[in-house]
């Protein structure tokens, strides 16, 4: 059924906004009517950004810029995992949704939603429908808790669990953004200096005959300079060219497992992308698993979520193990991916029945030491931006400097 989109008045007098489902415009004004509500303004929403055709039609240019975030999906779902606890009806927990949500897309999409459920499907089978703002692992949570009956604790499971993935991309882009500012600052100033000063010192070189046997490092920095101004055009080029045939690599399946083998034994960052992805497991299938989703279900959805092919593979041979009635851990040993800690804390935790509460605990000191290493990691990225600043600065004042200093001395 369409989402209309209303504005007007209700009987006081005051303005007020909102969405309606009817079939057409004039169904939605006569049921804002009978609410109370007299609309001056009424129009269809597709979620789109252009509507109508012709001279009527409209651009909303504010929707070319806003998407519906992973935050605002955390928002939602503690929001309704608080309704739902209070034993508020899912109709009336969905429509108190629509009428806070401030995202026109996102209002759209759980407008939908409500209407679907309205009509008697399932919450799960209605996000469904919304696969680019519900992932497979959210749908999955919602479908096992609306079985089990235990919707408000996996809404509330979920909420935090999103909460943390938020939290931990928020750290690491706040860490990021004044490095990312100073190689941005540094590049332009360096752009300038190429452009500018050094033609304009080679200018005043040539005129006193101060180019002849220049330093090293003086030939170094005006080659440099001449590549910049005459060919620096084609470092975007060869940037977005490489960028784009990186990509297509990765896409097929020898690209794809090649990358994902090198991100996990690169020094340095392989221990972290390692732990971060075994976090993600672990904290994925406990979660999937305390919710009531069978344990293959879970790992196939896990195997989706880690983002490592490598790790995907180990992930779907223990799903064949358990199949024939064998451990989980034995293939995550035999794989040499998993760290002995891991495989032994699942081992304890199948043989005890608490493999939901070990997998939570792995996540737990996996989680904290991947926000230690990336506070480490990350608090060197300043330092190390103004030190490569510094040094190419440097090096270009010592390139003009030394041959200005043989000029003077030669005229003096």
């Amino acid at each position: 059924m369409p989402v209309f989109e209303y504005k007007g008045f209700d009987g006081v007098g005051g303005a007020v906004t909102g969405v309606v489902d009817a079939d057409t415009a004039k169904i939605a004004r006569a049921r804002l009517r009978k609410q109370g509500v007299f609309p001056t303004d009424v129009r269809e929403q597709h979620g789109k950004a252009v509507t109508g055709s012709g001279l009527n039609r409209e651009i909303d240019v504010a929707q070319y810029f806003e998407f519906i975030s992973q935050r605002d999906i955390a928002q939602v779902t503690a929001q309704l995992a608080v309704l739902i606890g209070a034993s508020v009806p899912m109709a009336e927990s969905l429509a108190a949704l629509v009428e806070q949500t401030e995202k026109q897309k996102l209002k759209v999409v759980l407008s939908k939603i409500k209407e679907r459920v309205n009509e008697g499907t399932t919450l799960a089978d209605a996000m469904a429908d919304h696969p680019k703002v519900f992932d497979t692992l959210y749908i999955s949570m919602v479908r096992a808790g609306e079985r089990t009956g235990a919707l408000g604790e996996v809404l509330d499971r979920l909420s935090k669990f999103a909460d943390a993935n938020v939290k931990l991309q928020g750290q690491v882009v706040s860490a990021l953004a004044y490095p990312v500012l100073m190689m941005f600052i540094g590049t332009g100033m360096i752009a300038l200096i190429f452009t500018m000063v050094v033609p304009q010192m080679r200018g005043t070189l040539a005129s006193f005959g101060g180019e002849k046997n220049l330093p090293l490092v003086s030939k170094a920095v005006f080659a440099f300079g001449d590549f910049v101004v005459g060919w620096g055009w084609l470092v975007p080029v060869f940037v977005v060219a490489g960028f784009f045939a990186f990509r297509r690599w990765v896409a097929t399946v020898p690209g794809r497992e090649r990358f994902d083998r090198f991100k996990l034994t690169v020094p340095l960052f392989g221990r972290l992308n390692r732990i971060v992805a075994v976090s993600r497991f672990c904290r994925t299938l406990g979660t999937l698993l305390v919710s009531g989703v069978p344990i293959i279900a879970a790992l196939a959805i896990v195997r989706d979520v880690v983002g490592n092919v490598i790790l995907s593979e180990t992930i779907t041979k223990a799903s064949l193990n358990i199949q024939e009635g064998q451990s989980i851990a034995r293939p995550l040993q035999e794989s040499g991916q998993f760290p002995p800690m891991v495989v032994h804390m699942i081992k304890v935790g199948e043989r005890t029945g608490e493999l939901e509460r070990m997998l939570n605990l792995i996540a737990d000191s996996y989680e904290e030491e991947v926000e230690a290493t990336v506070a480490a990691v990350t608090s060197l990225l300043a330092p190390i931006a103004m030190l490569v600043m510094g040094v190419v600065i440097g090096t270009v004042a010592l390139g003009l400097l030394l041959p200005m200093q043989a000029m003077t001395k030669a005229i003096h």
